[in-house]
């Protein structure tokens, strides 16, 4: 049985045993009259959701909400901080997050900066873009880039595996096709092992791979916009995902590519436009931003998402990597809740050493930046009003935005917060954060790789 059958026979038998309609019980339990239906017709609910739905069930004299966890995660222990963060379910807080904070900027423009150290070779400059979300940071470096090479072609590959991140991403890109016309932008849910080469790792995936290649008609943004949002029916399909009961990551059902380029650059980008199973994996620029939960072995950042990349890139070519360091405000205020939390246990030097001896005899052709902190460590804020903070009472919402800016960057699993958050204790804790600092800030890592230049 699937997670939303369980969870729905949880349901169905609480409804009999207390003799309340479906309708009922939703409204009762969370406040939500149509949650039988909703899953009945395949919705998905947030671990939140079920959280609640057990200790309806417990309160009201079933099994007690352990049990019910058990059952519906196929697991005999509580979800732990690893599996129990699922960034998919979790789309509120990374919206937020994007909005209230200036982090995608700044990671955008320490792209950048990199990109423009490269050495591109023709036929185009290549960059690939692992993890893009929403497409904030994405469509910065393109603007960037299109400011520097504005008359060389881009081929840009964009890892995504969320349905409503690749919307969302791709409602960024009409405005790049009209200013940046010799663009070849490939969106892609395969493994970050995969997807450079755009090749699924087992002949039975490769020939289930959904390919698409779509030459957009028009010259104007609103031509592409058109032709950009008719594909959403295609994504819809393709990008479908499930949650693995081993990693608790979520995993794509269909390995999908995605092709996206002006129909009348189509004979300049004869070169660039990649075909199925001969794609090249050589890119002028990698740009890693949050690639992994901060809690995920070490061994799986540096060999299933790191090194992968840095073997995809081509002479001269650079990989940025950026993940959240803590020992910042940010951190403060979680462990005012969780005394002792400590979600960030990889830093740069244990991961360069990693992926070094992933890579074994080709780390010969890389060099690993050793950085300053003065140049790896960099801060942002979250977004308040000048004086806010300073002159008056914080409002609610900043205390909100402070409050999912800190759970979010310590990915504090859900079933931990419906804990508190019946409680103000953690309202209490922002303001006093907010206070003592002025504001509330984070602080990311940098780590920088590069393949060396060919000699002779």
């Amino acid at each position: 049985m699937t997670d939303a059958e369980v969870l729905l026979s949880q349901i169905e038998d609480a409804c009999a045993r207390l003799g309340i309609a479906q309708t009922t019980f939703g409204r009762q339990a969370v406040n939500d009259g149509k949650l039988v239906s909703r899953l009945q017709s395949g919705g998905r609910v947030t671990l939140e959701t079920v959280n609640r739905v057990h200790q309806f069930i417990a309160g009201h004299g079933g099994p007690t909400a352990g049990r019910l966890r058990s059952a519906i995660t196929g697991m005999d222990r509580p979800l732990d901080p690893v599996h129990g963060f699922r960034f998919y379910d979790n789309r509120q807080k990374y919206l937020m997050f994007v909005n209230t904070t200036a982090e995608k900027q700044m990671v955008a423009d320490k792209a950048l900066e990199q990109l423009t150290l490269t050495q591109p070779e023709p036929p185009a400059i290549r960059m690939f873009d692992g993890g893009s979300g929403d497409g904030t940071a994405f469509a910065r470096l393109l603007r960037g880039a299109h400011r520097r090479y504005p008359w060389l072609p881009f081929y840009v590959v964009a890892k995504e595996i969320s349905i409503e991140n690749v919307r969302l991403m791709l409602e960024k890109m009409p405005d790049r096709f009209q200013e940046h016309p010799a663009t070849v932008l490939v969106v892609t849910n395969l493994p970050y092992a995969q997807a450079p080469w755009l090749q699924p790792a087992s002949p039975v995936a490769a020939s289930a791979m959904a390919w698409h290649e779509i030459a957009l008609e028009g010259e104007t943004a609103g031509d592409f916009e058109e032709a950009i949002a008719a594909l959403q029916p295609t994504i819809d399909r393709d990008w479908r995902v499930e949650v693995s009961q081993e990693s608790g990551h979520p995993v794509n059902q269909t390995p999908a590519v995605l092709v996206i380029y002006r129909k009348d650059q189509q004979f300049v980008l004869d070169q660039v436009i990649p075909r199925r199973g001969l794609a090249r994996a050589d890119f002028d620029f990698v740009l890693l931003s949050h690639p992994y939960r901060a809690r995920a072995p070490l061994a799986f950042k540096a060999g299933k998402v790191v090194a992968p990349l840095v073997r995809a890139l081509r002479p001269n070519g650079r990989l940025l990597g950026i993940h959240a360091h803590g020992d910042d405000p940010g951190l403060e205020l979680v462990r005012a809740i969780w005394p002792g939390e400590d979600p960030f246990t990889t830093g740069r030097s244990e991961l360069m050493a990693a992926v070094t001896a992933e890579l074994g005899g080709q780390a010969r052709h890389m060099r690993f930046h050793d950085l300053p902190d003065a140049q790896a460590l960099f801060s942002y804020a979250i977004r308040t009003l000048p004086t806010e903070i300073a002159e008056g009472e914080i409002g609610m919402s900043t205390l909100l935005a402070a409050w999912n800016a800190a759970i979010y960057v310590a990915q504090i699993e859900d079933a931990r917060l419906s804990a508190i958050l019946n409680r103000n204790r953690y309202v209490e804790a922002t303001r006093e954060i907010l206070r003592a600092h002025k504001g509330l800030w984070f602080t990311n890592e940098t780590y920088l790789i590069s393949r060396r230049a060919e000699l002779g």
